[in-house]
């Protein structure tokens, strides 16, 4: 399966259809999706539009980019595209699950704004995308996580109205033993009256919200992908797209990654990383091995690197997490170069990661 032509637009990197407009793209407004032919008008008049179709910040949730690796892809003959999910609002894919496991419990009638404590754990990310989701729907919000996730993430948290309780780590590093107290502390505050736990790994609305991001690959593609890649956490992503791809075409593969020192899913002993949001000493529930084709497994000091290469040839500011998932892309693109077009989430924004030692401390000269 090869990959399309492609042509970049303001909508993301999409296949170039012969005949249509310059500005050919994909436009979404809130929860609908439709692939256009579009010549675009003044960008004043788009931003009235976008306005006067949105109900609140929650509508600027997905219809992320997808653009195109060059230079570190120069060499290999395949396209990796990477869709770029720290265009969310808290910059990072998360805000599709959190705002999928609250609307689907509204729906339900299970949660009630105003009288419903909604309860958490979380590596990060989750935590900063569910405080966002309750600050514009009026919910309070308790969250368990840790010291071994960096501080820009919990901030995030307690800046948008979340309680926080930290589970003290050992070393600031994911333990095989760390999750395991971090969820049985939030079972115990589940326990209270008036509480309504989302336990992101066991909750099928987790994945119900990714599958927006398979959607948006398809109209971005137009279905011509051949293979997505993404690391492991609740597997949420992995089986949101997943379900979306093997729907339109079962040949369309998945690969998910997991690193060297904890792949359990792959078969070996949980251990100990520092890839925040992955990989937590487990198999996650919500993984469904019908729809996985591959488990690629890397060094967490490649993605660290590859995360730094990321930014410094590709533009492309991410975490290591994203870093592991490119590195499973390169991979699997040098061994089977006439694969076609892969598919990759650039899951969160590196800015999630500046007090860490992921990227480097800046060196300053001052004066001359």
């Amino acid at each position: 399966m090869r990959g399309p032509a492609l042509t970049y637009s303001r909508s993301g990197f999409v296949p170039h259809r012969r005949g249509a407009p310059k500005g050919f793209g994909v436009i979404r407004w809130g929860m609908c999706m439709s692939t256009v032919d579009h010549t675009w008008s003044d960008p004043r008049s788009r931003a009235t539009e976008y306005r006067a179709r949105s109900g609140s910040a929650l509508d600027t949730i997905g219809n992320t980019p997808l653009v195109p690796m060059t230079r570190l892809t120069a060499d290999t003959g395949v396209t990796i595209l990477l869709k770029l999910e720290y265009f969310n609002p808290t910059g990072s894919y998360k805000d599709r699950m959190a705002l999928a496991m609250v609307e689907q419990a509204e729906r339900r009638g299970e949660i009630t704004p105003g009288s419903t404590t909604i309860v958490e754990y979380t590596g990060g990310s989750t935590g900063s995308s569910l405080s966002f989701v309750c600050a514009v729907k009026g919910y309070r919000l308790l969250i368990v996580t840790s010291d071994a996730f960096s501080e820009e993430k919990i901030r995030t948290m307690t800046s948008m109205g979340a309680e926080v309780v930290i589970e003290p780590s050992v070393g600031g590093k994911i333990t095989p033993d760390l999750m395991p107290r971090i969820i049985d502390r939030t079972r115990k505050l589940a326990e209270q009256p008036g509480t309504y736990w989302t336990d992101q790994f066991n909750n099928p609305d987790n994945a119900l919200g990714q599958q927006t991001m398979g959607q948006e690959i398809l109209a971005q593609t137009e279905g011509r992908v051949a293979a997505f890649v993404a690391s492991v956490g609740t597997a949420g992503c992995a089986m949101g797209v997943a379900t979306v791809l093997k729907a339109h075409d079962r040949a369309i593969e998945v690969h998910v990654v997991e690193p060297d020192t904890s792949a359990v899913i792959s078969g070996g002993p949980a251990g100990t990383h520092g890839i925040e949001g992955i990989a937590l000493g487990f198999v996650p529930p919500l993984l469904d091995r019908e729809l996985v084709d591959d488990v690629i497994v890397v060094d967490e000091a490649d993605a660290r690197a590859m995360a730094n290469r990321l930014a410094t040839e590709e533009g492309i500011f991410a975490g290591t997490s994203t870093g592991a998932n490119v590195v499973a892309a390169l991979r699997l693109a040098a061994a089977r170069p006439d694969l076609g077009t892969i598919v990759v989430p650039a899951v969160d924004s590196g800015l999630k990661y500046i007090s860490t030692d992921l990227y480097p401390k800046p060196s300053l000269t001052i004066g001359n």
